[in-house]
């Protein structure tokens, strides 16, 4: 994936940053290190094979930033029209309970726009956070605001480090196979952990059920 990534950068520059990014914050997980990364190191001077585009430091990071937002408001949208009912409907094949949701609504009322502020440079979390946002109708004004904020320090920051570290771009690409593991290991250990939780609750939810009066 990551040749397939830096290929589509390397040949259309800001269009292609702003789609992956894009298509990484609709809930599809594409690695956006690799993404704002290689875009950095091309603009500061990385000369990629079958490459053309002609890039800058602050267009990538506001291309990564804007795709965001789009790919963002998907997910928020997808959450918040097939919302509630549409969780409660399968939601049981994730272990998801009325109460569960009843926490995530609260929660968003309260603190949504610091969990939509501070997930934005989460790995992992970053991807997914738009869905119980839209599922608990938080604004979308203040969504996209603080969506855009929280995304404008991440893109700018991968770019930059691109960007500095463009002249040894093979020894960093060279790092991204570990890095993508350990992401890949992580993200299965806290499903499975989720699970595990969620399999236990309703176990003693069962067994208080079962009891006599």
């Amino acid at each position: 994936m990551t040749h397939y990534l830096t290929t589509q950068i390397s040949q259309h520059g800001y269009v292609a940053v702003f789609v992956l990014m894009l298509f990484e914050s609709a809930c599809i997980p594409i690695p956006s290190e690799v993404i704002m990364l290689f875009g950095g190191a091309l603009a500061g001077g990385l000369l990629a094979a079958g490459g053309h585009a002609q890039v800058n430091l602050v267009g990538i990071g506001l291309a990564g930033a804007v795709g965001n937002l789009a790919g963002a408001l998907i997910a928020y949208g997808v959450g918040r029209a097939g919302g509630r009912p549409l969780l409660e409907r399968y939601g049981r094949f994730l272990l998801v309970r009325s109460e569960h949701l009843d926490r995530s609504e609260a929660f968003f009322a309260r603190r949504g726009d610091v969990a939509v502020l501070v997930g934005r440079v989460l790995p992992v979390v970053r991807t997914f956070i738009s869905l119980p946002a839209g599922v608990a109708e938080m604004p979308v004004g203040r969504f996209s605001i603080f969506t855009l904020v929280g995304s404008l320090p991440w893109t700018f920051a991968l770019a930059g480090v691109g960007y500095a570290v463009a002249a040894n771009w093979d020894s960093v690409a060279s790092a991204f196979t570990y890095v993508s593991v350990a992401i890949g290991v992580l993200a299965v250990v806290v499903i499975a952990w989720w699970l595990i939780k969620r399999m236990r609750e309703r176990r003693v939810d069962g067994s208080s059920l079962a009891r006599p009066r």
